[in-house]
Parts: structure tokens; C-alpha cells; sequence
């Protein structure tokens, strides 16, 4: 009898195990220290063939980054129900984040800590991921100011700003309970939801800090 062939692994497959172990050794080593050689290793693979699947380091890179954006804005998408009132949405859409980065930090030190530092085209894939969760988060917050106001015409532009904020604080929240034993997704939530909601309440009933005159 001839020897028995090994069922050749599907390349889809093949990929992700590749990108699972770039994803892993890019988060904890940086993209400039990571090698090609200890990614191919960590995925049961010869470094010839990472090449052939991925081209270069960069792409590499590029596909890791790819893919942590497109999971994280899914799995905060999957966290909100839209039949729910604007400020469930939220706290969900919150809970959905923190949960995700904070089950994979590694993913999540690519995208917040390693492909902002190290300039195009990787800072353009993660400027994209966060464009689109502002527009998430300024649209649930807008329906909230105007259901408030009473004023259906209430343009995004006056609640943009603040949307911006919560997701640049979140993005550092996340980074900060990933560093934090103890701290869970739920609390870290918690902690925002309870920050942005004073001040949007604030917002919304008009009880807004005024700054002080310019100095001449």
C-alpha cells in the first residue's frame, strides 16, 4: 500500500491561522521588531509560503489591521439592537466594545497602539475603522438630543463633536483596562456610559460650562 496523503488545508484557512499568529507577534512585539520568521513558526508554516499567501511584511500588516477594524465594528454593530431605545443602544454599543478589545488585546494593541505609530498607509486602514464608528455613535446620539429638544431638524453637526470625544475615550478606556487586572468590560462601560450621559443630560437641558472671556 502507497503511503497515505495528508488532506492539503484550505487556503482560507491557511491565511487565518497565518493572521492569527501575525496578529499575536505584531500586538506584543511591534510591527518594526516583529519578523517574518517567528510569525511563519507561530502558524505551523515556512516563511515562504506567509510570502506567497501575503507578499510583504507591510501587507501583512495591512491585512492584520484589516481585519481586527472589520471585527471590532462588527461586533459592536451585532452588540446593538435598533429596536431599543437610543441610550440602550448606546450602553450596548459600549458594553459590545470594551467586550471585544478587551478578549482580544492583541487585535486591539495593532490597531490603537502599532498602526498609528508607524505612519501611511497603516494609520489610513485605522482612521477608517474609527470614521465609521463616529458616524455610529453621532447618529444614536443625535436621535437622543432630538428626541429631547422636541426638534426633529436638530443637525448631526451639534452632537459631531461629541462623538468624537466618546470614542477617543473609549479607545483610551479600552487600552487602560487592557493594561489594568481586574477591570472588566462591563465596568469600563460603566465608567463611560456614566460620563457621557451627565454630560449629554447636561447638554440637552442647557446647563452647559460657558468658558471664560479671552484674557487681552
Amino acid at each position: 500500500m502507497g503511503a497515505v496523503r495528508t488532506k492539503r488545508m484550505p487556503r482560507a484557512v491557511r491565511e487565518r491561522q497565518m493572521l492569527d499568529a501575525a496578529v499575536r507577534v505584531f500586538g506584543r512585539r511591534g510591527y518594526r521588531a516583529a519578523s517574518m520568521d517567528e510569525i511563519a513558526e507561530l502558524a505551523g508554516v515556512s516563511k515562504p509560503l506567509v510570502y506567497l499567501y501575503l507578499n510583504s511584511k507591510e501587507d501583512l500588516f495591512t491585512a492584520c489591521i484589516r481585519r481586527e477594524a472589520a471585527a471590532l465594528t462588527a461586533a459592536v454593530r451585532a452588540g446593538v439592537g435598533e429596536d431599543l431605545p437610543a441610550d440602550r443602544q448606546l450602553w450596548d454599543g459600549l458594553r459590545a466594545f470594551f467586550a471585544h478589545t478587551a478578549e482580544h488585546p492583541d487585535g486591539w494593541a495593532v490597531l490603537h497602539l502599532q498602526a498609528r505609530t508607524h505612519g501611511e498607509p497603516f494609520a489610513s486602514e485605522v482612521a477608517a475603522m474609527r470614521a465609521e464608528l463616529v458616524a455610529f455613535v453621532t447618529r444614536l446620539v443625535v436621535v437622543v438630543a432630538r428626541e429631547a429638544h422636541r426638534d426633529p431638524g436638530l443637525p448631526e453637526r451639534e452632537v459631531a463633536g461629541l462623538a468624537q470625544a466618546l470614542v477617543g475615550a473609549a479607545e483610551a478606556l479600552a487600552a487602560w483596562a487592557n493594561a489594568t487586572p481586574g477591570v472588566t468590560a462591563r465596568q469600563t462601560a460603566a465608567t463611560l456610559m456614566n460620563f457621557a450621559w451627565s454630560g449629554l443630560a447636561s447638554l440637552m437641558s442647557g446647563q452647559v460650562w460657558t468658558p471664560p472671556p479671552d484674557q487681552p
